[in-house]
């Protein structure tokens, strides 16, 4: 395998081909370049955590292979990151612009391959360049170690294709990143219906079906899920069980309002001119037939976009549920406007989605100061968190300085607990989940519940008030604060204490 994947380096035409190691210049002093502006702007970003990134630096704290919504890959990629660099946002975050760069020189690699040179640094520079990304590079999510098992996947992928010599390592190489892209997200399981569909269109291509060679690439990538799903069977497969919660196929069905505002909305995800051009060639493949290269994109582009589209219409749909398209949408898109010599089109996307880039720095780094013209601030979620932590911790001061400490903080959501078990993790009282219902809702009811307590009081830390489902559950609750804590210039978040006494709730986890 290593031999072999030598010899694939050292044949590479950017190593001797004047112009292409011009193109590999322009890639690497590009991505460098986005590199160096992300970290920046990560290190002066001023948001906190949102809820989602405050769980996953929790769950990271305590490494399994499976946690309630999604598989093991992202707590593992931040305990790393908080193990050689610390538990500040910036650290949390910091894996979110280095995978995203480590993606785009895959799609430029892939680029390369498929086409040329310059369609491969274009490619990568336009990926890095997309506002999903742009975005997505200033958080951290389960779509960041996603994408970039993608990408290697395709590559290595098209390599196994177009292998000749029956090399094994490019096989076992695309079980890996099949495997640890299922450990990341499961919707790297779409690769498999993509490249079925592809098989379909391009009959003379199932030779690596017939010889077991892609074949063997799937149980390399099935088997390394292995340790989640006996995780999911000593859990009662929570994880498959919020995402069959998340399709919400049990809700009202038949809503086209969900489906366009999934599909409009990737005119922002993608940019609106490189959408518009995917749905431009995917036009022209109803008209005529499409270059090898461009039918094996295409495969791997638009039936996804399709399928979470009847998603949104038959219930609903997250507008990155089909960020994984994208990847080899920005090749096709990029390759057929370089034939076409559209280089207007493709200059004003890279205007444009720099544009969106320095909006979302200025945005990130201001976050709390501006207000849009309507009022609202559009980072607010983002917003409050550490105010409310420290909030919580003046009232459980104020309790040990009255000599009545609080046995436990209860959060009765997730958002508030993710937040509390971050920005509190220095603080001794145990924060539980209060959990009210038969089935748990997040990994806080599966693996943190609240149980009760012998006879001492405990501190509710909620959003809902008065109504809340843990006000019920005690005998004595008695309201000790409100808070309307600022969530922008203009927003803010009301936040209830209450001091809780004589569980009574017979549920038990």
């Amino acid at each position: 395998m290593t031999a072999g994947f030598r010899a694939w380096i050292v044949e590479q035409p950017f190593w001797s081909d004047p112009n292409d190691s011009t193109w590999l210049r322009v890639l690497v002093i590009g991505l460098a370049g986005l590199l160096l502006i992300r970290v920046v702007a990560l290190a002066m970003n001023a948001t906190d955590l949102f809820f989602d990134e405050a769980q996953y630096w929790f769950w990271s704290v305590e490494p399994a292979f499976g946690y309630y919504s999604k598989p093991p890959l992202i707590a593992w990629i931040i305990h790393l990151s908080t193990d050689v660099c610390g538990v500040s946002e910036f650290c949390i975050r910091l894996p979110s612009p280095l995978l995203h760069t480590a993606t785009a020189g895959c799609v430029a690699a892939l680029g390369w391959r498929l086409y040329n040179a310059r369609v491969g640094a274009l490619s990568g520079l336009v990926f890095a360049t997309l506002p999903a990304v742009s975005l997505s590079a200033g958080i951290i999510s389960t779509d960041v170690p996603l994408l970039v098992c993608w990408a290697a996947a395709l590559l290595l992928f098209w390599m196994v294709l177009e292998d000749e010599q029956g090399q094994w390592w490019p096989v076992l190489a695309l079980g890996v990143a099949l495997g640890v892209g299922l450990n990341a997200k499961y919707a790297m399981a779409w690769f498999f219906v993509c490249a079925a569909l592809y098989f379909v269109l391009s009959p003379h291509r199932r030779a690596v079906l017939f010889n077991g060679r892609f074949l063997v690439a799937v149980a390399v990538g099935l088997a390394m899920l292995t340790p989640n799903v006996v995780w999911n069977a000593y859990n009662g497969f929570a994880t498959v069980s919020h995402t069959a919660d998340n399709a919400n196929w049990g809700g009202p069905l038949m809503r086209p309002d969900k489906a366009l505002e999934f599909f409009f909305a990737q005119f922002g995800v993608f940019g609106p001119i490189l959408f518009g051009a995917l749905l431009v060639i995917a036009w022209r493949a109803t008209r005529m037939r499409l270059p090898e290269a461009d039918r094996f994109l295409l495969a791997f582009a638009l039936p996804i976009v399709i399928i979470i589209t009847i998603q949104a219409f038959l219930s609903r749909a997250h507008a990155n549920w089909a960020a994984v398209s994208y990847v080899a949408a920005t090749v096709l898109v990029t390759a057929t406007m370089t034939r076409d010599v559209a280089w207007g089109w493709l200059k004003g996307s890279l205007v444009l989605h720099a544009v969106v880039l320095a909006l979302l720095i200025f945005g990130t780094t201001t976050a709390g100061l501006f207000a849009l013209p309507g009022g609202r601030d559009p980072f607010a979620r983002t917003l409050g968190w550490d105010e409310l932590a420290s909030a919580t911790r003046e009232h459980l001061q104020a309790a040990r300085d009255d000599g009545r400490p609080y046995a436990a903080i209860v959060s009765d959501s997730r958002a508030v607990s993710s937040q509390l078990l971050y920005y509190l993790r220095d603080e001794p009282t145990p924060v539980r989940a209060y959990r009210w219902r038969p089935k748990p809702k997040d990994h806080f009811e599966l693996t943190r519940p609240f149980t009760g307590v012998d006879g001492k009081p405990v501190l509710l830390v909620s959003l809902v008030g008065p109504g809340s489902p843990a006000v019920r559950g005690f005998e004595r609750a008695t309201q000790t604060g409100m808070l309307d804590l600022p969530t922008g210039q203009t927003q803010t978040r009301k936040v209830y204490f209450f001091t809780l006494q004589r569980y009574r709730n017979a549920l038990k986890p």
